[in-house]
């Protein structure tokens, strides 16, 4: 049984994990940062503008939602593979730590609550933005590097969620998790993307919305990254999930 117990606290209910990098896509994608940005992106990467987004009907506007879901697929595979190699590489090192899982925990949960209080304005200096010098083709050809610049470019943007999600990958120091939670988190930052794109008349009110409570949306994910970080230095977090698997049926196990 006391096995058991170490190994739900090591891996976790993957669906657990998987909702929580979501949540972090999402948070990623309406902070600040990069919100005011994705109209451009999508310009970027599709090679049309705003007014021909909006203004496409009947069979033209067929093919533009064809091209928008081509192009932002595409963007959102370009940084979803190098989000993919990122957790990798930090669960195999996560792996290569596991003698001394307890202390890898206490650092990286000090690591994520200082991110989200960065996150939230109280670290100067860990809100900055990182700018893309040189661009590749616009379009649909350069639209998946484009995708794997904006990956590495706003590290310094997308790094705090992204730090939270790669520390429940290095808990477990299994690839095939790290590779879940990467897509989990790729997704979370991409459908909303593609949303926007295919539905752009839409949700143009919903992107103005969200721009003028975006002070809440960076709150929401500092308090998201402080809790994580807590967990892991508390340990809390291996107990929350002992306590989730004993007192909920994950079918069996299957969710590990």
């Amino acid at each position: 049984m006391g096995d058991h117990f170490a190994s739900i606290a090591g891996t976790g209910p993957l669906l657990l994990a998987v909702v929580v990098a979501a949540l972090a896509g999402l948070v990623s994608i309406l902070s600040p940062c990069v919100l005011p940005l994705v109209p451009g992106y999508l310009s970027y990467v599709t090679g049309l503008a705003g007014s021909d987004l909006d203004a496409a009907e009947g069979t033209v506007k067929t093919r533009v939602h064809g091209r928008v879901l081509a192009g932002t697929s595409l963007f959102v595979l370009g940084f979803s593979v190098v989000f993919t190699l990122l957790l990798t590489l930090v669960a195999n090192i996560g792996f290569a730590l596991k003698a001394h899982q307890d202390m890898l925990d206490v650092i990286l949960g000090v690591l994520v609550i200082l991110l989200g209080l960065g996150y939230l304005g109280w670290i100067p200096g860990l809100q900055r933005e990182a700018r893309i010098s040189k661009l590749p083709m616009a379009g649909l050809v350069g639209a998946p590097v484009f995708g794997a610049i904006f990956a590495l470019s706003w590290l310094p943007c997308t790094g705090p969620t992204l730090a939270m999600v790669a520390s429940l990958a290095t808990t477990s120091g299994q690839t095939d998790r790290a590779v879940t939670l990467a897509l989990a988190y790729s997704l979370g930052l991409g459908i909303p993307f593609v949303l926007f794109g295919l539905f752009f008349r839409r949700m143009l009110g919903v992107f103005r919305a969200v721009r003028r409570n975006s002070r809440w949306v960076t709150r929401v994910g500092g308090v998201l990254l402080i809790l994580v970080g807590v967990a892991l230095v508390t340990g809390g977090w291996n107990h929350f999930l002992v306590w989730l698997l004993t007192t909920f049926n994950f079918g069996g196990g299957t969710l590990l």
